[in-house]
């Protein structure tokens, strides 16, 4: 573990040395972050690597949002995700990969299977990411700058009438099935809405730029919402729709995906300028840490053991894999003549790691045994935010399928 810390450090110094300035060419910190949420020395960042892995907080007793499905196990978030654990309401699902294409304007359909695709459908402008619904029971196609939700039944694979909503470049839902919450990036935005009819219920406005991924505390009382072009990390709380804090990131960072730790000690934002992952003290609204993986650090997946974490690193082509109980690095799967491995999500029996690549217009599969590129599947042209399903849980809280 001395070594991981001596390894953030050395990262952490060289972002420190090219910070003067954002991926958008902007300030090294924000007028509206506390200045206390930003790290103030390296070496006080790299020291805390160590203590993450020895955290316990998942004893801490829990007290639940209101409405919220009970926790089933307090020291593992995922307890209802295990292998070939469907709910009954997908259980006659049949399985596929929806693949939006964002250059292309459409969803591709897969056979997981076979490999085989089974058709692409015209679906606006710009498609993001495909979302299942919290109950279970709808896929939304984020069609971006269409202006548009556009549903998919995933029991007979019909896709209905688009519902308009503004910019919903990504889209989660509060754990009590309440409110669809749309990322409404380049409004700048945080709308949550009615999950069902999308009426807007609240609009949250946020001080920063590029409000894109999200994941919820173990309690369902806050979330993390990643902002890519302006560094920054907020914390929202759940209940009153209202910001809690902002944290900056060293420069110069681009925030990706945001996934809790199964057992609730940190939450892991994946960082494809920074090469790594940050590891974040939700309740603290701190820097614990940082991991370098690769080059374009992106999505980020856990496995149906709770042991292991997925991370797509886009800018070489391979996969970092992530011991979340230790917060060690124990493997790396390189793409065989590379790739841009994006957005995706697991099988149903967590054996098969579905990512979409991205600059390659082509879908992955791999295998979770041993790396090994089961297929490479041509799609339409810039996929991203593809969607296994069904997929183990009891309820959804968005993004390309993150179930609880």
């Amino acid at each position: 573990m001395l070594a991981a810390a001596v390894a953030a450090l050395a990262v952490l110094a060289a972002l420190a040395a090219c910070s003067g300035a954002s991926a958008t060419g902007g300030p090294t910190t924000s007028a509206t972050a506390a200045p206390s949420t930003a790290p103030t020395t390296l070496g006080s960042v790299a020291s805390t690597v160590l203590a993450a892995a020895t955290a316990d907080p998942s004893a801490a007793a829990l007290t639940p949002l209101p409405g919220m499905p009970p926790v089933l196990d307090p020291s593992d978030v995922d307890a209802a995700d295990g292998p070939g654990m469907l709910s009954p309401v997908v259980a006659g699902f049949p399985s596929r990969i929806y693949v939006p294409n964002t250059l292309s304007n459409t969803v591709t359909v897969i056979d997981p299977a076979t490999f085989k695709v089974l058709g692409t459908f015209p679906v606006g402008r710009e498609p993001q990411h495909v979302v299942p619904s919290w109950d279970l029971k709808t896929l939304w196609v984020n069609d971006d700058l269409g202006n548009s939700l556009i549903p998919i039944d995933p029991a007979t694979g019909a896709f209905g009438k688009p519902v308009p909503v503004h910019d919903p470049y990504n889209l989660y839902f509060t754990p009590d099935g309440k409110y669809a919450v749309v990322m409404a990036s380049a409004d700048k935005e945080l709308v949550f809405r009615d999950p069902h009819t999308m009426a807007i219920r609240r609009i949250l406005h946020v001080p920063c730029e590029g409000v894109n991924h999200a994941d919820f505390s173990a309690d369902g009382r806050y979330f993390l919402v990643s902002c890519e072009f302006s560094a920054q990390i907020l914390k929202v709380d759940t209940e009153t729709m209202t910001l809690d804090g902002v944290l900056d990131l060293p420069r110069p960072s681009m925030p990706q995906d945001v996934k809790m730790a199964p057992d609730g000690h940190v939450f892991y934002v994946a960082d494809m300028m920074a090469n790594g992952v940050w590891l974040i003290d939700g309740a603290a609204l701190r820097i614990r840490g940082f991991i370098a993986t690769g080059a374009g650090a992106h999505g980020e997946y856990i496995s149906r053991d709770a042991t292991t974490m997925y991370i797509s690193n886009r800018g070489e082509g391979s996969i970092s894999l992530l011991d979340v109980r230790t917060d060690r690095l124990i493997g790396k799967w390189y793409i065989p003549g590379g790739g841009s491995p994006d957005m995706g999500g697991l099988s149903a029996d967590g054996k098969v790691l579905w990512l979409s690549g991205r600059y390659d217009n082509v879908v992955y599969a791999i295998s979770t045994v041993d790396g090994r590129l089961l297929a490479k599947i041509p799609v339409g042209a810039g996929p991203h935010g593809l969607c296994v399903y069904p997929q183990p849980g009891r309820y959804s809280l968005g993004h390309t399928g993150v179930f609880r």
